[in-house]
């Protein structure tokens, strides 16, 4: 019999918010963490907005030693180590560097580049015929899987510990391969999430690309326009989310508090045929990806309430909802409430699916729908097919069960999982 699957603890690294606290109240105040940058500006960006977590020093030095900060130069993995160290925490388990090694917990945590900076310092030392002079972190803070190699060791995690990396699909097919470990029984306790650097080596590809908004520079918290008629191209942004997934009887037997049920999901590609390429998605993939995580999850399209959409404020939002109401087969006033998390965030490239799904289990927890900002013009193929009223501009307290995340990414790649309130 498959085991049933609950999230017992959750972190949040947000350009909006630092930890589940501040990042819930950003979330019910509409506060945008979006900023302009000088030093995108003296690299001739054309957007030179984004969202970049406030990490303090002395923040820093309450995850790591002083040795480990030594060199250290990767946002994404300093977010992911935060965000994942407050989700174990929350969870109710300690952080002793002298406890036993955990057979029964295990670690998937995404991210799409990692240690560009670092790498970045590596080159031109490296350029000067410095080798000997790269320190003996480089490897680490590098490799793509080194936020799962710090995350693992912090918490002696002996179970599957691994990186994914599927683009911006990443963190919401993380916490779908942890959810299936601990479905199969191949582990008691997941934690699960993902990650992604900031700066201008990160995101100057996507501004050569001419994706990202440029007209929005002296108005940085109004930039990031999910389903807005006057969106102009996505804000980038940057940080890390964090769950920790745990059999129900694993969580019960320890009195854990639950906030929300995983019922299940689904991962697919479409291929890059019948419209699909490399930057944009397959339809029919798309809809059938949401149709299969509604099917894999036991329940009925109707019974969807909140959508938590991918929605980057570029001109695909209006098919994602399109994509929506065709495989849901609702629309106007039966149309699920949307949620637009990126109109706060920005973008968060690879921790984007992690950090939305943290907002989504927020949400769903306590019982709110949060405002989709900058979107009063709402665009008008969007209008036809979703009720106006069902993309709040202001916090609603809504009753709800049942909330769905979708990621869809580069490469024609998608991810959708279910989340419920928990009920016995």
């Amino acid at each position: 019999m498959k085991k049933r699957v609950v999230i017992t603890g959750l972190g949040v690294v947000a350009p909006n918010g630092v930890g589940v606290s501040d990042f819930t109240e950003s979330l019910k105040q509409g506060k945008s963490g979006i900023m302009f940058h000088q030093e995108l500006k003296d690299l001739n960006f054309s957007c030179q907005i984004g969202g970049i977590p406030n990490i303090s020093d002395d923040l820093k030095s309450k995850y790591f030693t002083d040795l480990q900060l030594r060199g250290f130069n990767s946002s994404g993995i300093l977010y992911g180590c935060i965000a994942g160290i407050d989700a174990w925490k929350d969870a109710g388990f300690d952080t002793n560097p002298d406890s036993k090694l955990d057979y029964q917990t295990g670690l998937i945590f995404g991210t799409g580049t990692s240690g560009v900076e670092k790498f970045r310092e590596a080159i031109y030392k490296l350029d000067e015929g410095n080798v000997r002079r790269l320190g003996s972190t480089v490897v680490l803070q590098t490799m793509a899987s080194g936020v799962s190699a710090y995350l693992s060791g912090m918490l002696g995690l002996g179970n599957q510990v691994t990186t994914n990396s599927s683009a911006c699909t990443t963190g919401t097919e993380a916490i779908l391969m942890g959810f299936e470990r601990i479905q199969n029984g191949n582990a008691k306790r997941m934690l699960v999430g993902s990650c992604s650097d900031h700066g201008p080596y990160v995101w100057g590809g996507f501004d050569a690309m001419r994706v990202m908004t440029y007209k929005h520079n002296d108005s940085p918290k109004q930039g990031s326009r999910p389903m807005s008629a006057t969106a102009s191209g996505f804000v980038p942004g940057s940080g890390a989310g964090a769950l920790v997934l745990e059999s129900l009887d694993s969580a019960l037997e320890r009195g854990a508090k639950i906030y929300a049920e995983v019922l299940g999901g689904e991962i697919n590609s479409g291929g890059q045929r019948q419209g699909g390429t490399l930057t944009a998605p397959n339809a029919e993939a798309v809809q059938r990806c949401i149709k299969k995580a509604i099917e894999n999850s036991g329940i009925n399209a109707s019974e969807i309430e909140v959508i938590n959409g991918h929605l980057t404020a570029t001109s695909k939002d209006a098919l994602e909802i399109e994509n929506w109401s065709k495989a849901l087969n609702r629309d106007g006033k039966d149309f699920p409430y949307l949620n637009a998390t990126k109109s706060m965030v920005g973008h968060c490239l690879a921790a984007a699916g992690a950090i939305e799904s943290v907002a989504s289990v927020i949400q769903l927890n306590e019982q709110f729908v949060s405002p989709n900002i900058n979107c009063e013009d709402l665009h008008p193929e969007i209008e036809k097919l979703v009720a106006s009223e069902h993309i709040p501009t202001e916090k609603i307290d809504l009753n709800f069960n049942t909330i769905a995340k979708a990621s869809f990414g580069f490469g024609d790649v998608n991810a959708c999982v279910i989340f419920k309130k928990y009920q016995e």
